[in-house]
């Protein structure tokens, strides 16, 4: 897992090189096309890229991009029509059969279908209109880590071609570097506080929520810790009533709009007397976990979740597991 995730910012900086004449094309086509909106199709690692990628759409746009819940195709049939709008898979392996299912669906609905995969010649590329590789590399450990990373690349990489944002396609060729800096980063203060807990929050908002989740589900996977991803905002109705004296919360709050909220959150908490970990960039004095800031503020909680995965990864160890070998799972889920 170690090895993979301090592999990602060369993995990304494949990745943009390889597939920027496909995605400029793809571009072409999206702004041919005008879509109505979008819906994305992912499970696990993969799901949390896609709601990355679904906020900053609709953030840019203003069209809805929404996660299709694959329970309707595989399970009702549901007859989709979407003539006017793209569907966005990610997957590693592209052999999931509930994707394959739902993507054969959409593009039967008139659903231009597009998909990112790590893995060639696979089920889910024979239903896609069009095939993004990842340039991953093979994933041995469970825990997906370079690949989640190289699907936010991918992702972004497709929609600044598609809106012809050249400040995005900047900061994005400078990403590898950022994530090089963030694999250095000190987050030992967090093994620290958490190597004995039990349960805990994750916050954050807009694009940093999609890397809350991920992040509560590899201390599920890798720590057996039970950590729960709540929106900044969402948190609020309800949830925040667990939050006392000790309790653990950890807080992504990188530079950008979302920021202000998040850091008032953390203030409130510290007030309960909660253990909070509030990870930011260097303009926040009181942070406990640095961030490195990105070009472009949604691509700081890139730099975020490179930072976390080598921390987990040693809380994992501190905690007496084996990361890359999580008890129960397998790297290739069948789901209907």
């Amino acid at each position: 897992m170690y090895q993979e995730a301090t592999s990602a910012p060369q993995r990304v900086a494949a990745l943009l090189q390889k597939n920027k004449d496909q995605t400029e094309a793809l571009g072409a086509e999206l702004r041919r096309l005008d879509p109505a909106g979008g819906v994305t199709v992912a499970r696990g690692s993969s799901n949390h890229a896609a709601s990355y990628f679904s906020y900053l759409a609709m953030q840019r746009t203003g069209l809805p991009v929404t996660a299709l819940p694959l329970s309707l195709t595989t399970l009702f049939n549901t007859p989709w029509k979407l003539s006017r709008y793209f569907a966005l898979a990610i997957s590693q392996s592209g052999k999931s059969t509930d994707l394959v299912k739902n993507f054969e669906a959409l593009r039967h609905g008139g659903t231009h279908t597009i998909a990112l995969i790590n893995a060639p010649d696979s089920p889910l590329e024979a239903a896609s209109h069009e095939t993004i590789a990842l340039h991953s590399g093979a994933e041995k450990s469970v825990a997906a880590t370079k690949s989640y990373i190289t699907s936010l690349a991918a992702a972004t990489q497709l929609l600044a071609a598609w809106l012809q944002d050249n400040t995005l396609q900047n900061a994005l060729q400078a990403l590898p570097d950022v994530l090089e800096k963030a694999c250095a980063m000190n987050w030992q203060k967090a093994v620290d506080v958490l190597k004995g807990e039990e349960r805990m929050f994750v916050i954050g908002r807009g694009t940093g929520l999609a890397i809350a989740q991920e992040a509560a589900l590899k201390f599920k996977e890798t720590c057996n810790l039970q950590a729960e991803a709540f929106s900044g905002a969402e948190v609020k109705h309800g949830p925040m009533a667990l939050v006392g004296e000790n309790y653990p919360v950890l807080i992504f709050a990188p530079a950008g709009a979302e920021q202000a909220g998040l850091l008032a959150l953390a203030e409130e908490f510290r007030a309960r007397k909660a253990r909070v970990l509030l990870a930011a960039d260097d303009s926040v004095a009181n942070r406990d976990l640095d961030i490195v800031p990105a070009a472009d503020s949604a691509l700081s909680p890139v730099s975020a979740i490179q930072s976390f995965y080598i921390m987990v990864e040693q809380l994992a160890r501190e905690r007496g597991l084996h990361p890359d070998t999580p008890r129960f799972l397998n790297k290739v889920t069948d789901t209907v």
